[in-house]
């Protein structure tokens, strides 16, 4: 960590810090959102209807690997950006090099697990009999590759948690970069299909995992990837998994709430299923800059929260009015234009008002679902691990029961509806325990002021 880095930690005002950690990050996650659209867009320049089904099949399996390194990086990073705040410097190093290995060892379990069980897997993911050997060969490609991507992550969050914001967001840029060309090339001149599309993307992992480890081993001053500063103590055990373990299963949670979702909606008919997926691809965008500013803060909070507990106060403070003015921001121009922004991608009078519909009723908790981004970030930035884990699961666990109440009292409208409720039950359960937390640092707070 440079001087700058460590500036921005403990001196700069508080809505410069705020910007220097979170504009990487949201800008980062919006070029995710857009290589998803892309990556999409190539493959269906092929005009081949089973590889576009074995692509959106596949989400899953990437899901599940991108919490793995999120189970790591998340869990590692939280810890190091509080051990740099307590300036515990040689432990930083351990716990680096433990997110390191270990996210390669983790990577090499998926491979050793998952290729003996690939068939099962791909009738899991639901493949028909035309998209089998597609969706197939992506799980191979995906597998074999595994142990890049579950690094690419992990490595993501450690460079982050050290205060490097913008070598974060170059590699995420990067890796996103790589993709695209890459696809254009495996697409238009090698013909390679599924499987061009899925070497691409460990291709892009692989070579941001470079760029992260190139940056740790000759420009970090704390961050290691050497294996003789690797330790797996129980100390660093406990104090990455109580974090990381939330945030992969809510990652999964998140994986089994849409297709639970999708199953209600497809009672409506195929209007219904193609209007949400439309306004949901809308919606991604606002909430992943929303996601990314309420990530980007997370190693700030969590630095602050060892180092100087009333400049924590007055960033999250300053989180929370930014998130609503964003919120209104998006919300104003999708209550504007939301009928245009629905007919960018069908000219269906119909579907165009489902669409819209969906819209205007999501968008509603979009303030909301920023709030529980945050909640989340600062009970894992605090090692605040049961509240982490509650905050996980509430949402799952409030939306199923609520889906099969609404879709019997209200339908169609209560099954949209039912989204929104259960982001409510998640903010309300996440304020109360933020309440318990604020509670508990009061007296450190009150020293400080005095």
């Amino acid at each position: 960590m440079d001087a700058e880095n460590l500036h921005y930690f403990e001196k700069a005002p508080i809505a410069k810090a705020v910007a220097h950690f979170a504009v990487p990050m949201m800008l980062g996650t919006s070029m995710s959102v857009i290589y998803s659209i892309l990556n999409a867009y190539f493959l269906g320049t092929l005009n081949n209807t089973a590889m576009l089904t074995a692509l959106a099949l596949t989400l899953p399996l990437f899901a599940v690997i991108m919490a793995l390194g999120n189970l790591i990086g998340m869990g590692s990073g939280t810890f190091i950006s509080r051990l740099l705040g307590e300036k515990k410097y040689e432990d930083v190093k351990h716990v680096s090099s433990f997110a390191f290995y270990s996210s390669l060892v983790l990577g090499l379990l998926v491979i050793a697990v998952g290729l003996p069980l690939i068939d099962p897997i791909v009738h899991g993911l639901g493949a028909t009999p035309e998209s089998f050997g597609f969706t197939k060969d992506y799980v191979t490609v995906m597998l074999i590759g595994s142990p890049f991507v579950v690094l690419f992550f992990t490595l993501e969050n450690i460079v982050r948690s050290e205060g490097a914001a913008i070598t974060s967001m170059i590699g995420m840029i990067l890796s996103v970069i790589v993709n695209i060309l890459l696809d254009a090339l495996v697409i238009f001149v090698f013909h390679w299909g599924v499987i061009g599309v899925a070497s691409a993307t460990v291709i892009s992992n692989m070579v941001a995992s470079a760029f992260y480890a190139f940056h740790i081993g000759s420009k970090s001053q704390f961050l290691t990837v050497s294996v003789k500063w690797f330790r797996a103590t129980k100390d660093i055990l406990g104090n990455v998994f109580k974090i990381g373990v939330p945030v992969f299963i809510m990652s999964i949670f998140l994986g089994a709430m849409s297709l639970i979702f999708n199953r209600f909606l497809v009672e409506y008919g195929d209007q219904a299923v193609a209007a949400y997926g439309i306004s949901s691809r809308l919606l991604q965008f606002p909430e992943f800059i929303l996601m990314g500013l309420c990530e980007g803060v997370v190693p700030l909070i969590a630095f602050t929260f060892t180092a100087n507990k009333l400049r924590m106060k007055h960033t999250i403070g300053f989180t929370i009015k930014a998130i609503v003015a964003l919120a209104a921001l998006f919300g104003v121009v999708v209550y504007l234009i939301s009928d245009h922004l629905i007919g960018l991608f069908t000219n269906d009078p119909q579907l165009i008002q489902m669409g819209s519909y969906i819209l205007h009723v999501t968008f509603l908790s979009l303030f909301i679902t920023g709030m529980t981004t945050l909640f989340t970030g600062i009970f894992q930035a605090t090692a605040q691990g049961t509240a982490a884990f509650i905050m996980s699961i509430i949402q799952a666990i409030t939306l199923i029961p609520v889906l099969f109440i609404a879709d019997r009292l209200n339908g169609f409208h209560g099954v949209v509806w039912s989204l929104v409720i259960a982001d409510a039950a998640a903010f309300l359960v996440g304020a109360v325990m933020l309440y318990v937390l604020r509670n508990k640092l009061q007296p450190d707070l009150e020293q400080l002021v005095q």
